[in-house]
């Protein structure tokens, strides 16, 4: 089941819009959810009473209008709507649980995104262990091609294979892109033959990428290896794509930590869809 909130802006109608998509790519269920946190509303002396039940009603508004926008875009997709009471991060990382994956606009009204990386999109991709998508609100043309990121590290290996499925579902291109800074970026005077590094380079995205090629036969690969700062050339490659993966396997007790500096960056910046897949 794919999941998709909404706030009613017009980042969470564009969500809508790609999670209705995909969930018919996939053939998956779409299942539209709206949170409603009474909370702030309940403090005090005299709490308001009204408030929280208008909150309600607008919910539900909220719901009706992007069921009625997945049906229109793709009928054939079996939809369900939910209306949680709830902090909006929260809410979501329990929905996770059920989720094929979570997608999210990427600014909303202050209920499931309030900002291209704010404290719920923080919270949700650096918590749920599955895809959570970032979806832009501006609409782009198809451009054929998914941009994904990898390391030197096998914590990589599941943003990979979500990547050359989307690849393969979409009909498109995969760029395996791997940026690497030279040594002389950090230490001068260090002795080191570039070619070597360049071949060095160049084989841990064929280690990465063999077993899943047996596997997609049919998705035509990009082999991307650049000497560069990784969040400027995910985002750079994000330009001519219709979705952008990375991985993302830092430590933490807190959010942020757990999202990783370049899945942060590429948050921050891209210019196409992000899907961030935790290790």
């Amino acid at each position: 089941m794919i999941i998709v909130g909404v706030d009613g802006s017009t980042t969470a109608r564009a969500a809508v819009e790609w999670a209705v998509n995909d969930a018919l790519r996939m053939g998956e269920p779409l299942r539209i959810v709206h949170a409603v946190d009474r909370s702030p509303y309940q403090i005090g002396k005299f709490p308001d009473a009204a408030l929280p039940d208008t909150l309600l009603r607008e919910g539900q508004r909220i719901l009706r209008e992007a069921l009625a926008l997945a049906h229109e875009r793709q009928p054939d997709v079996e939809v369900t709507t939910r209306d949680i009471e709830g902090a909006p991060a929260e809410v979501l990382r329990e929905q996770a649980k059920e989720a094929t994956e979570i997608v999210l606009g990427s600014r909303g009204l202050g209920g499931f995104a309030g900002a291209l990386l704010g404290s719920v999109s923080t919270h949700v991709a650096g918590h749920v262990h599955g895809p959570v998508v970032v979806v832009r609100g501006d609409h782009q043309p198809v451009r054929g091609e998914v941009v994904v990121g990898v390391d030197d590290s096998p914590e990589c290996e599941p943003a990979l294979a979500y990547a050359f499925r989307q690849a393969q579902l979409r009909g498109a291109v995969l760029r395996v892109v791997h940026a690497w800074q030279p040594v002389h970026a950090f230490a001068s005077g260090v002795p080191y033959d570039m070619d070597e590094v360049r071949i060095a380079q160049h084989q841990v995205v064929r280690d990465r990428v063999g077993t899943f090629k047996k596997h997609y036969p049919q998705v035509t690969v990009v082999e991307d290896v650049q000497p560069a700062q990784p969040v400027e050339a995910l985002t750079d490659a994000s330009a001519r794509a219709d979705l952008l993966v990375v991985g993302s396997h830092g430590h933490g007790a807190a959010g942020a930590l757990l999202l990783g500096s370049v899945s942060r960056g590429v948050l921050h910046h891209a210019r196409c869809p992000v899907a961030v897949v935790r290790a």
